[in-house]
């Protein structure tokens, strides 16, 4: 595996620094989850917060792993849709800046948006306006766009249009394709349940997925009973279990890589995204299982000490280093 197209939300993230989670239990948001919201709920949500410190970054799951992925030197695409505005020229710019092969479509609404609430601890609750991402059909995936390609990487929120993902993942199969998924959020999985049960079945080559999801995919609360359920569907999953780093199957074999300790805990956006944008990496320098879930830890590592899913430089220079100790042999988590 060497090139790896995304398909995904594009969406522009507004990054909120909550003071408590009062405005979670006024707009009846449950915490940690990701919910879609209409224009007049994103204006209300807008105006609840606007006197609190705030950022805007480009966003979208898929679009967060992909960029990362280009940062550590693997060839990469994105498919995605935004309007025809100034917040859509922009979030193509931000991914062609970083040498990616952009597939942006064009929608007549507005181009999507994030408003990423941040709790005090670090945790994300996600109030999400789809915009020009919720016009994108199943028709306009055709094998053409994965000409090339080795894996179609699919962010888990997608899955709500069960129409756009059967496509995508019956040509990208048929193109040859392996192709990865990111279960995304426990309510995402909730809502559509039966829906991914069927669609990993035999179509799905690798499953990333934290505890809560996994537990709702199968309804088992031990994540190692989920990590044996999953598997039998699919041939690498990828069960992450917060502090305690993650497990991972891989044909029968199970494995244990544990986090790397990060100094300050700010903000888990993009945690989920930048460790499968790790693991994906190792994977595509035919790495074993224990170092690319080290890669994973390393890189999610990092952009949870900043505040929303971009890193800085010089921390790219730091995630480079350390992924080359982790291919020689030198590292120590």
């Amino acid at each position: 595996m060497n090139r790896i197209i995304g398909i995904g939300n594009a969406l522009t993230d507004l990054l909120v620094n909550l003071k408590n989670d009062d405005t979670l239990s006024r707009f009846g948001l449950r915490r940690g989850s990701m919910s879609l919201v209409d224009s007049k709920q994103l204006e209300q949500l807008e105006a609840s917060v606007k006197d609190l410190p705030m950022a805007f970054s480009p966003g979208g799951s898929a679009s967060n792993t992909i960029r990362a992925l280009s940062q550590m030197g693997i060839s990469c695409g994105y498919i995605g849709k935004v309007g025809r505005d100034k917040t859509g020229d922009i979030f193509g710019q931000s991914l062609s800046n970083c040498g990616i092969e952009t597939h942006l479509l064009h929608g007549k609404s507005p181009s999507g948006r994030c408003i990423s609430l941040i709790s005090p601890d670090g945790e994300r609750t996600m109030c999400t306006f789809l915009g020009a991402a919720l016009e994108m059909q199943d028709k306009e995936i055709t094998p053409e766009l994965f000409s090339g390609y080795d894996c179609l990487y699919i962010e888990g929120y997608l899955v709500q249009d069960h129409r756009l993902i059967t496509q995508a993942v019956r040509t990208a199969k048929s193109s040859g394709l392996q192709v990865a998924i990111d279960l995304a959020s426990y309510n995402v999985v909730e809502e559509n349940l039966e829906f991914l049960h069927k669609l990993i079945a035999g179509q799905v080559d690798i499953l990333f997925a934290n505890e809560q999801e996994a537990t709702v995919f199968t309804g088992d609360s031990n994540p190692l009973e989920s990590l044996d359920k999953i598997g039998k569907y699919c041939p690498l999953v990828v069960v992450k279990v917060g502090k305690h780093g993650a497990y991972i199957k891989h044909r029968g074999k199970v494995e244990h890589v544990g986090i790397v300790t990060s100094a300050r805990r700010v903000d888990t956006t993009g945690a989920g995204d930048y460790y499968a944008a790790g693991f994906l990496a190792g994977l595509c320098r035919g790495l074993s299982m224990e170092q690319c879930g080290t890669i994973g830890a390393i890189v999610s590592g990092h952009v949870i000490e900043v505040v929303g899913p971009t890193i800085d430089d010089r921390r790219w220079t730091d995630v480079r280093k350390k992924i080359d100790e982790v291919v020689d042999g030198t590292f120590l988590l």
